[in-house]
């Protein structure tokens, strides 16, 4: 499904404010994998999300998703079949535009507004039914009238409404009350199982990233240190994890948001 081959980003090279931030990484995603990333600020993970959704072209290496090749394919493209939620809920839509018109966007319900039928009315309002939110009964509001969580439930909504072949996720319940983002993440693995949508998920909490999906990775340095699936991933406690980076990365974990939380 996902590809990765020898990739490597450096900002700025040659200058004193050169970073290297990936360094010949390489990483095979299977159809269907739910992947949860960890590591620490500066570890490589959003650069590692922004490599595959485009964001900008790496210096060397291959990205192949779902057998094309989207190395040097622009953002804009690759939007069509890589669906993307932030930390910051205010992201992910329009608050300018009412509920019903944002999915419509995301949906791309006949090109305009105008074009909207009452079959694609009924179809929002039963996907807005699902979130459990009250949502459905509000279409006509703008986004911007809603909480943080309600926007991060409806951008989730909107990032599967046609499901993409590949769903990143970075921290997106990070900026939300445990509450709420316990909810969400209720609903990113009902989406994410209906439709079997291949994801990964940068995530500062331990026990989410052993608990969600089927295989774990741990980050430093600009590359993986740590991919972890199967009979040992389900048999593993966070002090294991700790362990298992110490040994892999030559050093302990030292971001005390990772472990606080």
């Amino acid at each position: 499904m996902l590809n990765i081959t020898h990739i490597s980003k450096t900002f700025n090279p040659g200058t004193v404010n050169e970073k290297k931030a990936i360094t010949d990484l390489s990483l095979h995603l299977a159809p269907g994998d739910f992947v949860t990333i960890i590591g620490s600020n500066g570890a490589g993970k959003s650069t590692l999300f922004n490599a595959v959704a485009g964001s900008f072209l790496t210096d060397s290496g291959s990205i192949v998703l779902d057998g094309q090749d989207v190395t040097f394919m622009p953002e804009f493209r690759r939007a069509k079949s890589i669906g993307r939620l932030f930390q910051d809920p205010m992201r992910g839509s329009a608050p300018g535009m009412t509920i019903e018109e944002n999915l419509a966007l995301a949906a791309g319900s006949g090109g305009w507004f105008s074009h909207m039928g009452q079959k694609d009315r009924k179809r929002f309002w039963d996907r807005l039914a699902l979130l459990d939110m009250g949502l459905e009964d509000r279409m006509k509001q703008p986004v911007g009238l809603l909480s943080g969580g309600q926007r991060q439930a409806l951008t989730l909504l909107m990032a599967t409404m046609n499901p993409p072949k590949l769903l990143l996720l970075d921290e997106h319940t990070a900026a939300l009350d445990p509450g709420t983002a316990e909810k969400v993440l209720k609903i990113t693995r009902e989406v994410v199982a209906e439709h079997r949508i291949t994801t990964m998920m940068v995530t500062h909490n331990m026990n989410q990233a052993l608990e969600l999906g089927n295989r774990t990775l741990m980050m430093d340095g600009g590359n993986i240190v740590l991919d972890i699936s199967g009979k040992e991933r389900e048999d593993l406690t966070v002090r294991d994890l700790l362990e298992k980076f110490k040994a892999n990365a030559g050093k302990a974990l030292d971001n005390d948001r990772i472990l606080l939380s």
